[in-house]
């Protein structure tokens, strides 16, 4: 019996070879959901094929986008690429209106050298400059915890508490947390975390993948669910019973996966979905 992917989105980063158009048709084709789109298959300046192609596409396709990803990136030590990071952000957020996307997902970023708490301080002034225009276009922020192995230039927020004190500053609806178990499997204090987003009403969005033992490279080398070692399904019913029914959002960076034939991946993604998430849920 085939699986109810009705509910499970996939990033356009986990199939990097193929382009949007590619992305889009075989998801739909394979019974997908949802596609969360990264921007390099959007912006021109980054080889993408611009907003109102990337928008036709994704409407054609019917599926729904749960994330556009990635925005962030607040910390510099000169305020006008401080200034800088909060018009792309706010170009994002624009963008992610046209595509219909329900949230924008921040990789907040870091300076090698900077104190972590500066680093913090920066992120946070960052997306109250831009949450003005979230709440304006409807389209939320959702800070993604990185694993701490990125904290020195890539994230200066490394847990679900982190992010919380963030969303707990700002207090405002627009605002909420993307849990990547890649990030997060590790954090002894996830379940209670979790549950507390759940509470606050923050709990945006769910990324799954998986950690493989023997990593053999720090970002393009994740595992695809059932590689490695995270629970997955152990998470996916903490985030639901913390009240999350949005998407399960396959995000998979790996070298070995992007050699394969997409097609072939596409449908091993399925099967893997079918086997390590667990029971379907409506999106």
């Amino acid at each position: 019996m085939s699986a109810d992917l009705s509910s499970v989105a996939v990033h356009t980063m986990t199939n990097k070879p193929w382009s949007l158009a590619q992305c889009c048709e075989h998801y739909a084709a394979a019974g997908f959901g949802g596609v969360s789109v990264w921007r390099n298959t959007v912006a021109p300046e980054e080889g993408g094929v611009g907003l109102d192609e990337a928008v036709r596409i994704v409407k054609g396709s019917g599926l729904a986008v749960p994330a556009y990803v990635r925005g962030g990136f607040f910390p510099a030590v000169i305020a006008t690429d401080r200034q800088r990071a909060i018009d792309h952000n706010k170009t994002m957020l624009d963008e992610a209106a046209a595509l219909g996307a329900d949230q924008v997902v921040l990789v907040v970023g870091a300076v090698p050298g900077m104190p972590l708490s500066e680093a913090r301080k920066h992120v946070a002034d960052g997306i109250a400059a831009c949450l003005p225009h979230a709440e304006q276009v409807g389209v939320k922020l959702s800070i993604e915890p990185l694993h701490p192995m990125y904290a020195a230039d890539k994230s200066c927020i490394n847990r679900m508490a982190d992010a919380r004190a963030v969303c707990e500053q700002l207090q405002h609806p627009m605002l909420g947390i993307a849990v990547d178990v890649y990030h997060v499997w590790w954090d002894p204090d996830l379940d209670r975390e979790i549950e507390l987003a759940g509470q606050q009403g923050t709990l945006f969005g769910f990324h799954v993948c998986d950690w493989r033992v023997e990593t053999r490279h720090l970002l393009t080398d994740r595992g695809l669910m059932g590689d490695g070692c995270i629970d997955v399904a152990g998470i996916r019913d903490m985030v639901r019973s913390a009240g999350f029914h949005g998407f399960d959002e396959v995000e998979v960076f790996s070298e070995e996966y992007w050699a394969m034939d997409q097609a072939e991946y596409l449908a091993l993604i399925a099967e893997r979905c079918a086997s390590q998430l667990g029971s379907p849920h409506s999106a």
